[in-house]
């Protein structure tokens, strides 16, 4: 038994040899040096395309953004897009040519053809994030640096792409978003914003005398401000409690500048009513007189 074993290892390394004597090394070793220099040559010329690809793009955009009737935003989501789109094809048409030193590409495209028909009842979703996002690039619903509610994050836009869209919310988390899962958007950056400041005063002062001094206060600040682009209005008294009343400002402002407004309209208000002697609300109900001879 031994001795046949000895004997089919005898034979077996007998047919490894002439199978070493049959390779012609010095064909495989120029053929390996010829694909190595094709693959480094491929790599060089991916590298070099894809810098000048992507500096000629910034280059579109830089004159692009000039043309006065163009939003940064709007040039910078279509630069990113394009940028995108321009780097995937790159990239697959040199793996492609890559790929057919060593297979034969052909079999394996007609070979993922049939593939993809399987595979294409996993991808829906991927398919539903494509077809959205290209209508809200379409339709322009929203704009990179454009400051949106998406269902419960609120946030600015930091990518738009075919497939997904990041919002950073204001606390810095950054937030993935598939497109189909875009219901509703509500963008707060197209057009001018309202602003609505509530003044709250003692139950006891007299309303017309307190809007006389916040509506003074208010045509002082149009004059300074130039993000109030809308008259401020007082409304007058909307709210009447044992504790205080509150006077309404509204008006509108430079989308983004909304809340600055709102500030500045609170802090004038409340140092000229503190000025004009005129009381903010108590921690305790007010005691009213109704008995004018009491």
């Amino acid at each position: 038994m031994e001795n046949d074993l000895a004997k089919d290892v005898t034979q077996n390394m007998g047919f490894f040899k002439k199978w070493l004597h049959s390779i012609d090394w010095s064909e495989l070793g120029t053929n390996a040096l010829t694909t190595s220099i094709k693959i480094l040559f491929l790599i060089v010329l991916y590298l070099i395309l894809k810098y000048v690809g992507f500096k000629l793009i910034r280059g579109l955009f830089k004159k692009y953004r000039q043309q006065q009737a163009v939003s940064i935003g709007r040039a910078d989501t279509l630069e990113g897009l394009i940028s995108n789109l321009y780097g995937y094809i790159l990239f697959f048409a040199f793996a492609v040519l890559i790929l057919q030193n060593f297979i034969d590409v052909t079999a394996l495209v007609a070979g993922a053809g049939v593939a993809g028909l399987a595979i294409a009842f996993g991808a829906q979703g991927f398919v539903s994030d494509v077809v959205t996002g290209f209508f809200i690039l379409l339709e322009r619903q929203i704009d990179v640096g454009d400051s949106v509610t998406i269902g419960e994050v609120n946030g600015l836009v930091e990518t738009l792409g075919l497939r997904t869209t990041q919002v950073r919310d204001f606390d810095g988390t950054l937030h993935y978003i598939p497109n189909r899962q875009i219901m509703i958007v509500s963008n707060h950056s197209r057009g001018n914003m309202r602003v609505m400041v509530d003044i709250q005063i003692n139950p006891t002062e007299n309303p017309d005398k307190a809007t006389a001094i916040i509506q003074a206060a208010c045509s002082q600040m149009e004059a300074e401000n130039k993000n109030i682009v809308e008259p401020l209005t007082v409304l007058g008294v909307q709210t009447v409690t044992p504790t205080y009343q509150v006077i309404r400002v509204v008006g509108k402002a430079v989308n983004g500048e909304q809340a600055g407004v709102e500030r500045d309209i609170l802090k004038i208000a409340r140092e000229e009513l503190t000025n004009a002697g005129i009381k903010f609300p108590l921690p305790f109900v007010a005691p009213f007189n109704t008995d004018p001879n009491a």
